[in-house]
């Protein structure tokens, strides 16, 4: 059954209406038992689930490595250099997966009796994304006679072509969408290639090196690598710490096998066994490390290594992970905590100016385009991404955000709507106008690119005439989902506990959301913008909520809300609390 309301919200100093739709998930009727909670029942079988299995975290459940593509001739190679003692270069990218792919890497390498490992990561002002012909030479005079690619690579083939002239092998492990030629490296992981069998399709970079780490551990125990040279054989688990940082700070899909990937790393975070910079990241966001979540580590801890790529160095980051001291892991996450809070300003100002931009292309009652392209001169390119994401929850539109770089190139950052391959319209505009899109890659929701800065109006009108041709319909509504009513008897401090803990929830795999009609006895505006307040449930006893940014509805007496139910720990106690995303006044 689909349930359907709709309200309008009009945004200040914006004219654009945005249309909230909430749609109520349908369950099927076969859905059997998932799980002994109704609530819990329902939920799951609403995202797909139809058996038990797929909500088993299980390590003994994930995909095996030896099913993705292209491992062996990887591990053979990686086999031979530690053999051989080479230097090894592992080469990142400047978000939280490059970060935490990089660390995984170097950290596992060393583990396994790596004679010499070094990291280099792009500086995104500098040398923009990837294996660049740049970070070859840096890399070349370290003496490294191996590059490993981390969370980039499918795409680099300037560097890739660069390093082998200089007689020095790649093994690339990637998780992006392949364009239509591939690079030519000794080595190639990727389950996104075409032709690859492996299942899941939505490994993280961090997910990918894990991978690629523990097939390497098997083929060095085959050999007798460990026990020949007396050295302690790793075990993989105690790197799920990055692994779950990295996959839900990069908003993969979390499919069944991301989920136990997810799980595992976070019950090992909980359980204090993760590495100090882990640590110390979630005690700069205020929250209890026994009691995380993956919201807490796509709300606390990835904001603060991105900070350290988007506005300084990511190997700030990954240095960060590798702080093998609660002391030194402590200072480094108090540097990336500050270059957070600047990130927030800079951030701020940047959506200002964006919003104006939005209202000159409304002016004189023009209807906005279907796709927004914007650009200022005093962007910051390693802000662009969070901007464009703003933006296009604001409009519901396909966005992207143009940033100057030191070339006098333009650097872009795209963000989709659900249903919107923004990756593959990039490809489409590259095959149709020649020269016009020099650099591009990402996914379904996200992508980057680099243009000319004379051809951004050209490039504007190619962008929205692709979203025309594929979108069809003006985007403007925004689907909210539910997971339908509660009763009074659900809303319980038990069940808002047994649904926080019951999967590692984030994209594609929604954290379950309600709706339902409620009187306010009570609201007060707190911290200028948000409406805390005491609601009736009907047949039941009150309950607070608190909804962000809704302080415009204070005074109303009835309402039908959406939320979740959360737990707000106060003074040491905890109790149940409503976070309303949406509010609809009644009456």
């Amino acid at each position: 059954m689909i349930w359907v309301f709709v309200s309008t919200t009009a945004f200040l100093l914006i004219y654009t209406v945005t249309i909230n739709r909430i749609v109520r998930r349908s369950v099927p009727d076969n859905s059997g038992t998932l799980h002994h909670n109704p609530v819990l029942n329902r939920v799951f079988a609403a995202r797909g689930i139809s058996d038990p299995e797929d909500l088993d975290v299980s390590l003994k459940l994930t995909l095996p490595p030896t099913e993705l593509g292209g491992i062996g001739r990887a591990t053979a190679r990686l086999r031979r250099a530690l053999e051989l003692g080479e230097t090894i270069a592992v080469v990142g990218d400047f978000d939280a997966d490059g970060a935490t792919s990089t660390a995984l890497a170097c950290s596992a390498l060393t583990a396994m009796g790596a004679a010499q490992v070094s990291f280099a990561i792009p500086k995104r002002g500098r040398d923009g994304y990837g294996l660049s012909i740049d970070i070859v030479n840096d890399v070349a005079q370290s003496g490294a006679t191996l590059i490993m690619t981390v969370d980039n690579g499918v795409a680099a083939h300037q560097g890739i072509e660069h390093a082998s002239e200089l007689g020095i092998d790649v093994i690339v492990t990637d998780h992006h969408l392949p364009g239509d030629k591939l690079p030519s490296p000794v080595a190639m992981v990727n389950p996104n290639l075409l032709g690859d069998t492996f299942a899941s399709k939505h490994l993280a970079g961090v997910g990918v090196t894990f991978y690629v780490m523990a097939a390497l551990r098997t083929e060095l125990r085959n050999a007798d690598w460990f026990n020949s040279r007396a050295i302690p054989e790793p075990n993989l688990a105690e790197w799920l710490d990055l692994v779950a940082v990295g996959t839900v700070a990069d908003l993969v899909p979390l499919d069944a096998n991301n989920r136990r990937l997810v799980e595992q790393g976070m019950r090992r975070i909980r359980a204090g066994q993760c590495r100090p910079g882990i640590s110390a990241l979630i005690a700069f966001g205020r929250r209890p490390q026994s009691d995380v979540v993956s919201s807490d580590l796509a709300f606390s801890v990835a904001p603060r290594l991105n900070a350290a790529g988007r506005l300084d160095d990511m190997a700030r980051g990954v240095n960060c992970l590798l702080s093998t001291t609660a002391a030194t892991a402590r200072e480094l996450a108090q540097t990336l905590d500050n270059l957070n809070n600047e990130r927030r300003v800079i951030e701020t100002q940047m959506r200002d100016s964006a919003d104006l931009a939005v209202q000159k292309l409304q002016a004189n009652g023009r209807a906005l385009p279907i796709a927004l392209c914007l650009h200022h001169p005093d962007w910051h390119p390693g802000v662009v991404g969070i901007l464009a994401g703003r933006i296009k929850d604001r409009h519901n539109r396909p966005t992207i955000a143009f940033a100057a770089s030191p070339d006098g190139k333009l650097v872009g950052s795209a963000r989709s709507i659900s249903g919107f391959h923004i990756r593959d319209t990039l490809a489409d505009i590259a095959n149709q106008h020649p020269d016009l899109v020099e650099r591009f890659g990402g996914h379904a929701m996200a992508a980057g690119l680099t243009i000319p800065a004379h051809r951004l109006g050209e490039f504007e009108a190619a962008f929205v005439n692709a979203s025309e041709s594929r979108l069809g319909a003006d985007p403007g509504v925004r689907d909210m989902f539910s997971d339908g009513e509660l009763s009074h008897s659900d809303m319980t401090l038990d069940l808002a506990k047994s649904l926080r803990f019951a999967a590692p929830w984030g994209q594609a795999f929604p954290e379950p959301c309600f709706d339902g009609e409620f009187d306010l006895l009570r609201s007060r505006v707190v911290g200028e913008r948000h409406l805390q307040c005491e609601l009736a449930v009907v047949g039941g006893q009150s309950v607070s909520g608190i909804a962000f940014g809704q302080a415009a509805h204070q005074g109303m007496q009835r309402a039908h809300l959406l939320y979740r139910l959360e737990i707000n720990h106060w003074r040491g106690r905890d109790a149940l609390q409503l976070n309303i995303s949406h509010v609809q006044p009644l009456g």
